[in-house]
């Protein structure tokens, strides 16, 4: 036997104990969502995954890097652990310049060490391309061999990196507040990272913000699903609230108060589709409304579940770096306003009072009217 497989190998998953087994199934899962309409096979075993009878190897391994859960993946040769079959695949390497053979030995029923299977592999190698020489420090290039319990060894070249972190659905369900910006897709992004799937729901405010506006979030629901797996938007009418809001409240307020009938309203699309938290891409004193003030009014509203901000620490250059590598980017600076800039005041408060904020509310009288028919009208779209 003499294959051509992708190796998968998973992340976090090793530290998991009598319930790991939840964790792979979930994960292979995943792997299998991910490779749907590729012609290629699949094979599970203990601690390492394969791919095989494959033609789209570029595909393939596109798509795996973006499921989470996976550590790395490695094209390789698979054959019988037995070191004279490994030495004569060894042979056929392409170096140029220095190498050196690296071998981890899983299986120590193996009746030669680590370092022996690699000096005699790098033997080979060596009568094979006289030309090369071989360097353990800082070598060219690596030959990697890794001789499984199941009888089988894989000879590779390289590792490569995957979007690691816990296998999506692992965490439960929540519930996104995407805008069209930059941080909020990668608040979705590290979330989904940690195992969390996610619904999302976005405010628009038509005919203050155009069509253009909600396709630019539909466009970047998209480009996440690779990550995060089937998103289900829920489109929600801001307009009338937003007039409300502009007509009776004080003007230095209306972004505070705008945000907490968005909660209100997360709140309680939350509710109804079974998430059990709420995710947004708050970044601490970027702007007024995330002043340590305003997000504490702001989080006055939930009572039901928590809120989770991953990007709360960051600065704008580490979020740009991240929307970036997930391919966000250069949708989130697309010029389509959102919401939040209308009815902008000149000077918002930075340092509202809870007080202040419900005395204003209070302007609104019975705005529960106004929440309900916002969910009501909602649009759902499901993103996959």
């Amino acid at each position: 036997m003499n294959d051509s497989v992708i190796v998968i190998r998973y992340a976090e998953l090793y530290l998991k104990g009598k319930n790991r087994s939840f964790f792979e199934n979930l994960l292979i899962d995943n792997i299998k969502k991910s490779l749907v309409g590729i012609d290629c096979k699949l094979r599970f075993n203990r601690s390492r995954y394969e791919v095989y009878d494959y033609t789209e190897e570029t595909k393939i391994l596109d798509r795996l890097k973006k499921v989470f859960g996976i550590h790395s993946v490695s094209v390789a040769l698979k054959c019988e652990a037995d070191i004279d079959k490994i030495c004569e695949i060894a042979k056929g390497t392409d170096f140029v310049g220095t190498f050196k053979v690296s071998t981890n030995r899983a299986d120590k029923t193996f009746p030669m060490t680590s370092t022996e299977v690699s000096a005699t592999v790098g033997g080979a190698i060596l009568s094979a391309h006289p030309k090369l020489k071989v360097d353990v420090i800082n070598p060219q290039n690596i030959l990697n061999i890794d001789i499984r319990e199941d009888g089988y060894a894989y000879i590779f070249k390289d590792k490569i990196p995957c979007s690691g972190g816990m296998p999506v659905g692992s965490s439960g369900k929540g519930l996104l507040l995407l805008s069209g910006g930059l941080d909020s897709p990668v608040a979705g992004y590290m979330m989904a990272k940690r195992g969390l799937r996610l619904d999302a729901v976005h405010f628009h405010s038509y005919p203050y913000t155009s069509e253009k506006a909600k396709q630019k979030v539909i466009d970047l629901a998209k480009i996440l699903v690779p990550y995060t797996g089937p998103i289900t938007l829920n489109c929600i009418p801001f307009t009338k609230i937003q007039e409300e809001i502009h007509r009776c409240c004080a003007s230095n307020y209306m972004i505070t108060i705008v945000r907490r009938f968005m909660m209100r309203i997360a709140e309680k699309v939350a509710q109804m589709s079974d998430c059990g938290c709420i995710v947004n891409g708050e970044s601490l004193g970027q702007v007024a409304s995330q002043t340590l003030q305003s997000i504490t009014v702001t989080n006055d509203i939930i009572k039901s579940m928590p809120i989770f901000r991953p990007c709360i620490g960051m600065d704008k250059q580490e979020i740009v770096d991240i929307a970036l590598k997930i391919g966000t980017y250069d949708t989130s600076v697309l010029p389509y306003e959102d919401c939040c800039t209308v009815f902008l005041p000149d000077s918002p408060v930075t340092k509202p009072t809870l007080l202040r904020a419900e005395k204003e509310e209070k302007r609104l009288g019975d705005f529960a009217g106004l929440i309900a028919e916002a969910i009501d009208n909602r649009e759902i779209l499901h993103i996959e």
